[in-house]
């Protein structure tokens, strides 16, 4: 298809190109021609004009016509000069008739006075270009002066000309040919990479929702197939499919929230947004999980530089949306405990806050079994995720910076540019379509749709065994 469709493109640059090229060649062409032929004509004229101020005309009686053109006079010093020029004289009476020429022999060609110019043909082969004057003196006709140049002046200059616009034009033609060639495999390598994009996104969209729908599907027909069954059996059949139907939920969700971000739907309600508080709030959301799975999860507040009034209450306060911002770090953070570590480890819960942080809201940590949990880690930063939050300054401009680092196995190098398309899992085999986390494989998609919706950048830097930081840099006050 996008072979057919970039031959198609280049063929048609290719035919209008060479249309714009054939009408721009016929218009030289008789440009060039009709200059050609005015030369000639006003050459002509002017012979005609000096032709007849050299005439020498005697007075005779009125019985013999009262005036006469004496031809060796007028004529004896115009043979050798015309015919260095390549101009032809011919002297015609007042009736037409010949009585004097610079041709070797006669012209067999009827006399028509024509100031403007006449093409003739002659002997065949030959062209003569002819300018006819009527030469007369206070309205006496006293003969007819006859000026002819050879049509080859005109037509081997035009011929040449013509020679030369063909192959002009038929190379620029194969130029642009290749040129078309390769421009539309340019132009259509978008097309190609946002269709290849699409087609796996078709197929991932559709391969997360048949298996739920298929589950979906099978317990209900398990359920209509044996109507007495026993209660438990029922009850656990829809715990099943409210599950999946809460996955497919929050599935549509994020597509159609992906969407609204492609096509620039997606409005931001920008407020002072306590960065710092926001994420307190996070960390406590993801507490539970994280004493589940045995991960240290910790906020690490960085003291500001000094060029930074350390004093001010809203150092770490930028401008966004709270609910926006808030899934962001949310995603980020549930992606490192979800799928930084393999194995779970003991259960701990922190916050490590700098000392300006004293007034900020406290987590309540008071049911966590700390100082237990502490007693068999031997080593919490094994299995770790630290949350960093520091306020930076690049080009004059203030930025804050949050890190979420974990301590888990990491990912392989060649993944990394792939991390933050739609539904890219590192390891497929990590989905099952009965699991029961909510997670639809978007997360880090919608993590760097809502940075970039904020005006801000994310990147990730991983390692094998050595464990993910991603870096989300966020502007103080983003531009529209």
């Amino acid at each position: 298809m996008f072979q057919t469709t970039r031959r198609r493109l280049a063929l048609w640059y290719t035919a209008v190109t060479a249309i714009l090229l054939l009408l721009f060649a016929t218009g030289v062409y008789f440009y060039v021609r009709s200059t050609l032929i005015e030369r000639i004509d006003d050459t002509l004229k002017h012979v005609v004009e000096v032709v007849s101020r050299s005439l020498v005309i005697q007075s005779l009686p009125a019985a013999e016509g009262r005036y006469r053109i004496n031809l060796e006079a007028s004529f004896r010093h115009n043979a050798d000069e015309v015919e260095d020029d390549r101009i032809d004289l011919e002297w015609f009476d007042s009736q037409g008739k010949l009585l004097w020429s610079t041709f070797s022999e006669p012209l067999d060609i009827p006399l028509h006075p024509n100031r403007s110019g006449e093409t003739v043909h002659f002997d065949r082969d030959r062209l003569l270009r002819q300018v006819t004057e009527r030469i007369e003196i206070n309205h006496h006709v006293l003969g007819y002066l006859r000026v002819s140049h050879p049509w080859f002046e005109v037509t081997k200059p035009i011929r040449q000309l013509a020679v030369d616009l063909t192959i002009g034009i038929g190379m620029t033609i194969l130029c642009v040919a290749a040129i078309g060639w390769l421009l539309s495999g340019i132009a259509i390598k978008p097309v190609r990479d946002s269709y290849q994009s699409l087609k796996q996104f078709t197929a991932d969209a559709s391969h997360e929702l048949r298996n739920p729908i298929a589950t979906i599907q099978t317990n209900v027909q398990m359920a209509l197939a044996y109507p007495d069954a026993e209660p438990q059996l029922q009850q656990r059949q829809l715990r099943v499919i409210e599950r999946l139907t809460q996955r497919l939920g929050n599935l549509v969700n994020d597509l159609l929230f992906l969407a609204r971000s492609d096509s620039g739907m997606v409005k931001l309600d920008y407020q002072a947004v306590p960065l710092d508080a926001l994420l307190i709030e996070v960390i406590e959301e993801q507490r539970i999980i994280a004493q589940q799975k045995g991960i240290f999860l910790s906020l690490h507040i960085v003291e500001p530089p000094s060029e930074f009034d350390r004093a001010d209450e809203e150092i770490f306060t930028l401008k966004g949306d709270w609910d926006q911002l808030a899934r962001l770090f949310t995603n980020l953070i549930g992606n490192s405990l979800e799928h930084g570590f393999e194995k779970p480890g003991v259960i701990e819960v922190g916050l490590g806050l700098s000392k300006n942080s004293k007034d900020l809201p406290t987590v309540n940590v008071e049911n966590t079994p700390i100082q237990e949990s502490e007693a068999k880690i031997q080593n919490p930063k094994e299995t770790s995720v630290e949350v960093e939050l520091q306020r930076i300054k690049r080009d004059r401009h203030a930025y804050l910076q949050v890190k979420v680092k974990d301590t888990g196995k990491g990912i392989p190098e060649a993944d990394l540019p792939h991390i933050f398309d739609r539904f890219y899992r590192v390891d497929p085999s990590r989905s099952h379509p009965q699991q029961t986390s909510a997670s639809t494989g978007l997360g880090l998609a919608i993590a760097r749709a809502i940075v970039e919706n904020h005006h801000g950048h994310i990147a990730v830097e991983s390692a094998c065994d050595r464990g993910t930081t991603f870096t989300v840099t966020l502007p103080i006050n983003p531009q529209p």
